[in-house]
């Protein structure tokens, strides 16, 4: 089993930063997943930037929500962010 989401940024893009809750950070690009009928919604920019980190995984109103393990094996590690 792959890690689970603990915390996501939007980011421009179609473009999600992702905190794993191993520590791991992440960054995944969604472009592809408007172009799905059940996603459509996802392709309004300010209904995208409303997605957020929920029982391990990235969900958006309307009960769009993302496999994890998906989320997890198609991103790309990024550095870790400084602590503010």
């Amino acid at each position: 089993m792959n890690p689970r989401v603990a915390q996501t940024e939007v980011e421009t893009g179609f473009v999600l930063r992702l905190v794993f809750d191993d520590g791991s950070e992440r960054r995944v690009s969604l472009q592809p997943f408007p172009d799905v009928p059940a996603y459509h919604r996802l392709r309004d920019p300010a209904f995208f930037a409303r997605a957020r980190a929920c029982h391990g995984t990235v969900v958006s109103p309307g009960g769009i929500d993302f496999d994890p393990d998906t989320l997890y094996l198609d991103s790309t590690p990024t550095e870790p962010r400084a602590p503010a």
